[in-house]
């Protein structure tokens, strides 16, 4: 099992930019597929983007791609979600999950989770 803490979620304004963070624990993301989801309020979780088991692909939800970057640090056992050109319908609590499928977009493909960060995008 590997344990996940994200951060730097937050307030933004539209057009804005902020990079969330998933420090892994326990093992090391190179074992694994990992991915992130978000939930707005009254909505079901949804796939964002994932990074393969080897880290070679990328894979992004239409409603983010050309706006969000998924990486991994492999030094500091971290991945990254950088998100650009933030828009209101990004609002939502976002999570960073592990899979050792090699790659995933289904969440219940992934059966470590991260508490998630909240991120809030104004108008």
């Amino acid at each position: 099992q590997v344990q996940l803490v994200e951060s730097g979620g937050g307030l933004v304004q539209a057009g804005g930019s902020l990079r969330l963070s998933c420090a892994a624990s326990g093992r090391t993301f190179s074992s694994y597929c990992v991915g992130w989801f978000r939930q707005a309020p009254g909505k079901e979780r949804e796939f964002v983007a994932a990074q393969s088991r080897n880290g070679d692909s990328r894979y992004y939800a239409d409603s983010v791609k050309g706006r969000f970057t998924i990486s991994r640090d492999k030094v500091k056992n971290t991945v990254y979600l950088q998100m650009n050109s933030l828009k209101p319908e990004d609002t939502a609590v976002y999570y960073c999950a592990a899979s050792e499928y090699y790659y995933s977009t289904d969440s219940p493909d992934y059966n470590n989770w991260g508490q998630g960060t909240q991120v809030t995008v104004s108008s």
